[in-house]
């Protein structure tokens, strides 16, 4: 299932002349993390989850898309995000921020956990409405990844693919990697480039997260 930016006429952000964009999101705020299913905030509204593997960059890709700095903790350690974070976005609207994947210093019995963590969320949260995946372009897709995507499409949930750290590839290189990505997945993942640093792919990253959130279920 994919969904295009066209489906849904969102604004984005306001402009003033001059003046940065003002962020669409001026009630966003944290809400609470949760290391269980029934720990998870009530399954009401919509949601989108955001998934990647430890070091890809998935916290520096929420903030631009939110536009807050440090709304979702960075760190240059990978492997930090170890819970199932939610945040307030507007109304009855989440960002679901979820554990980093493929980290190799987490022991087995964490790794399994998280797997059921993150399997139960798919299969039991009915407010989900699209999972916004960052992959680090120039790892490409992983089998965590496809694991992931698995996930999502088990409950029929559309996915949009960030390839981060665009900046990091020379132009060819990068349009060269979004060919390979788009080439593989076919129509099961919408793809775009994406860098954090250098706000490339910022404002289709946004649209989409707004395309899922006034998706109907």
């Amino acid at each position: 299932m994919t969904l295009k930016p066209s489906d849904c006429g969102a604004k984005l952000y306001t402009e003033f002349p001059g003046r940065t964009p003002m962020s669409q999101y001026p009630e966003a705020r944290f809400i609470k993390s949760a290391d269980a299913g029934n720990q998870f905030p009530p399954d009401t509204g919509r949601e989108v989850a955001v998934a990647g593997r430890s070091n890809a960059g998935k916290s520096s890709a929420i903030n631009v898309i939110v536009n807050r700095r440090q709304f979702a903790r960075t760190s240059k350690t990978p492997g930090r995000t170890q819970l199932v974070n939610f945040f307030h976005l507007r109304d009855d609207r989440r960002l679901v921020d979820l554990p980093g994947y493929g980290y190799a210093r987490v022991a087995e019995s964490k790794r399994r956990h998280w797997g059921d963590l993150l399997s139960g969320y798919f299969s039991d949260r009915q407010s989900l409405r699209g999972l916004l995946m960052i992959v680090d372009i120039r790892r490409q897709l992983t089998d965590y990844d496809r694991r992931m995507m698995a996930f999502a499409e088990a409950v029929d949930v559309p996915v949009h693919i960030l390839l981060t750290k665009a900046d990091k590839l020379k132009r060819g290189q990068a349009a060269t990697a979004l060919l390979a990505v788009k080439k593989e997945l076919g129509d099961r993942a919408t793809v775009q480039q994406f860098s954090a640093l250098k706000k490339c792919g910022e404002s289709e990253a946004r649209e989409m997260l707004e395309l899922f959130l006034c998706a109907q279920q």
